[in-house]
C-alpha cells in the first residue's frame, strides 16, 4: 500500500505529462474499440442488405456479379433473360413470391428499377424489415415512380414533381426519355441499402419509355406520346434478375439446380448468404486494413508512454537516491516504476472505454441514417474486456524497459553513495 501511494504522489507531482499520457492511451483505446464495433456493423449491415430472398435468378453469369448488380445496383448485367424463361421458373410450385427486376436506365447517376409492386412487400433488409413509404405510395400510374431515401434527400425531390429518366447508366451524357416524365408518387424509408439510391418503376413502365426505341436510340421520326403509350400492350419482353422466396427451403437446392439446367436458356440461380460471403471475403480487406491502423495507434501511444517515462527518469534520479537513502531497495524501485506505468495504462483504457461509449450512443443513429451502418447501443462486452485487458498487459510489459533502467540507476547511484 505504502508503494502505492508513493506511485500515485510521483504521478500527481507530474500530472500534466502524465495526462498527456493517459489521453494519448484514451484516444488509441476508444479509436480501437470503435473500429471493432465499426466493423461489426459494417459486417451486419452488410449481411442485412437482402433478407428473408432465398434464391437470386439471373442470366449466366458469376455468383458474385449477380449480386453486384442485382442487390447492390454496381456494374451491368452480361445479358437479361426472356419474360417466358421468368414465366417458367416462376410456375415451379416450390416458389412461394418472386419478384422481377429490370435495369439499364438511370436518373442523374441513380439506377432506375423497373419491378412490380411486389417488390414494396416482399423485399425485405435487415433482419427481416419490410420496406415502408415515408411519403406517398406504390406506383399506381404508368408513369409513376417511387424514390428512394438518398436520391429524393439528395436530390430535393417531393411528391408530386416530375422527373425524366435517361438510357443507360451514368452521371451524364445520357441520352434522356424526356418525352415521357414520370410523377414522383413515393418516397421510401432510409433502409441502409443500395435500395435508398435507386428509383422504382413499374417493369411496364421501362417498355413504355423504350417503345419507340430500337437498338438503344430512338427511332427517327417516331415519338409516341403518353397518352398513345397507355394504349398499348406493354407485356414485358426480357427482365434482369429476380428475388425468389421458396414455400420450403429444403426445396432450395432442387430449385437452384432446376434453374442452372434450364434447358432454354443459360441461367444462373445463387443463395444470397453463399454469394455475400463471398463478396465480403474480397471486401472485407478494408476491415483487416482498419483494424491494422488502430492497432498502430494503440502501440504509438503505448511507445508514447515508455518514452515519457524514459525522458524523465534523469529529472528523476534525485528522487530515487532519497528514497534510497530511506531504506528503498532496488526491486522497490523497479515496482514503482512498473505501478505507474500499469496506472497510466488502466486509467487511460478505463477513460478510452468511457469515450467508446459515449460516442457509440451518439453516432450510432447518425452513422445509420447517413452511411446505412445500423450499430444498435450496447454495453461492454467480453471482447471489449479482453481488449481492454490486452492493452493494460501491454502497456504494463512497455514499462519493464523504464523500470529496468531505473533500477541499474539505483543500484549504480546505491554503489556510488557506498563509495
Amino acid at each position: 500500500m505504502s508503494l502505492l501511494r508513493l506511485a500515485l504522489g510521483s504521478l500527481l507531482a507530474r500530472r500534466w505529462t502524465v495526462l498527456l499520457a493517459v489521453i494519448s492511451i484514451a484516444i488509441s483505446v476508444a479509436l480501437l474499440l470503435s473500429v471493432e464495433r465499426l466493423r461489426e456493423g459494417a459486417r451486419s449491415s452488410f449481411a442485412g442488405t437482402i433478407s428473408d430472398t432465398d434464391l437470386i435468378i439471373g442470366a449466366r453469369t458469376g455468383g458474385v456479379q449477380l449480386m453486384l448488380y442485382s442487390v447492390f445496383r454496381i456494374g451491368n448485367a452480361t445479358n437479361n433473360f426472356t419474360w417466358k424463361t421468368y414465366r417458367d421458373i416462376a410456375s415451379d410450385p416450390a416458389i412461394d413470391w418472386i419478384v422481377p427486376i429490370s435495369l439499364g436506365d438511370s436518373h442523374r447517376g441513380f439506377r432506375v428499377v423497373g419491378t412490380t409492386r411486389d417488390y414494396f412487400t416482399r423485399l425485405k433488409v435487415r433482419g427481416g424489415k419490410q420496406l415502408r413509404l415515408a411519403q406517398g405510395k406504390p406506383f399506381d400510374d404508368l408513369f409513376d415512380v417511387v424514390l428512394g431515401a438518398d436520391v429524393a434527400a439528395q436530390l430535393g425531390y417531393r411528391l408530386g414533381e416530375k422527373i425524366v429518366v435517361s438510357h443507360g447508366t451514368g452521371a451524364a451524357g445520357l441520352t434522356e426519355h424526356e418525352d415521357k416524365p414520370f410523377r414522383v408518387a413515393g418516397i421510401l424509408e432510409k433502409t441502409g441499402t443500395p435500395i435508398d439510391r435507386s428509383l422504382h418503376v413499374s417493369l411496364e413502365a421501362i417498355e413504355a419509355i423504350h417503345v419507340d426505341w430500337q437498338a438503344g436510340a430512338p427511332i427517327p421520326g417516331v415519338s409516341l406520346t403518353p397518352d398513345q403509350v397507355r394504349s398499348l400492350p406493354l407485356k414485358p419482353r426480357a427482365v434482369t434478375a429476380a428475388f425468389v422466396g421458396l414455400k420450403s427451403r429444403i426445396a432450395v437446392f432442387r430449385v437452384q439446380r432446376a434453374v442452372n439446367e434450364y434447358a432454354q436458356e443459360p441461367m444462373t440461380a445463387v443463395l444470397p448468404g453463399v454469394a455475400l460471403q463471398e463478396l465480403w471475403s474480397v471486401v472485407g480487406v478494408a476491415e483487416s486494413a482498419l483494424r491494422g491502423v488502430s492497432v498502430l495507434v494503440v502501440i504509438a501511444a503505448l511507445l508514447g508512454m515508455t518514452t515519457m517515462l524514459l525522458a524523465t527518469l534523469n529529472e528523476r534520479r534525485r528522487e530515487m537516491a532519497i528514497l534510497r537513502a530511506n531504506g528503498a531497495r532496488a526491486g522497490t524501485i523497479f515496482g514503482l516504476l512498473m505501478i505507474e506505468a500499469a496506472a497510466i495504462a488502466l486509467t487511460g483504457a478505463l477513460l478510452g472505454l468511457l469515450l467508446h461509449l459515449v460516442a457509440m450512443a451518439g453516432a450510432g443513429a447518425w452513422l445509420d441514417r447517413s452511411f446505412g451502418l445500423y450499430i444498435p447501443w450496447r454495453g461492454v462486452s467480453w471482447q471489449d474486456l479482453g481488449l481492454l485487458a490486452g492493452i493494460i498487459v501491454a502497456a504494463t510489459l512497455t514499462g519493464l524497459v523504464p523500470a529496468l533502467r531505473a533500477y541499474r540507476l539505483s543500484l549504480i547511484d546505491g554503489i556510488g553513495a557506498r563509495l
